[in-house]
């Protein structure tokens, strides 16, 4: 089990959310409104973390999930090849909103954030244009 000194506290966590995607503000916001915070402490590959993110927007993308920060969080991950990377997540009080967060090997620096709105696949819109 992980301790404090090993990963960031909560509060922590607040103050690195930097705007490194559009993701930031509202997972601040989600933890402000008593969001809660899950830090792993497995290191997987970049690869691994890249192609999940990845694979996660194509299919939100393709069934019409409302997603925030998800394409940058895919462009940002794949700047950091052949080195492992720390994962967590921030799931808001209410379920509405799930966040991931993505640190580099130590935890100790956040590189990207995304987030995916907890909400039934839209069959009619998923593929919509909007002019």
């Amino acid at each position: 089990m992980a301790t404090q000194d090993e990963h960031p506290s909560q509060p922590d966590i607040t103050a690195m959310l930097n705007d490194q995607t559009s993701a930031c503000k509202a997972a601040r916001d989600t933890l402000a409104a008593g969001g809660e915070v899950k830090l792993y402490d497995g290191q997987p590959p970049q690869w691994m973390v890249a192609g999940i993110a990845a694979t996660r927007l194509r299919r939100s993308l393709k069934i019409g999930l409302t997603t925030l920060g998800l394409d940058e969080s895919v462009e940002i991950l794949s700047r950091h090849r052949g080195e492992q990377l720390r994962t967590g997540n921030i799931v808001a009080a209410d379920r509405s909103w799930f966040f991931t967060l993505y640190f580099d090997a130590t935890g100790t620096e956040l590189l990207a954030c995304s987030g995916v709105k907890n909400e039934r696949p839209s069959q009619d819109d998923g593929q919509k244009l909007q002019l």
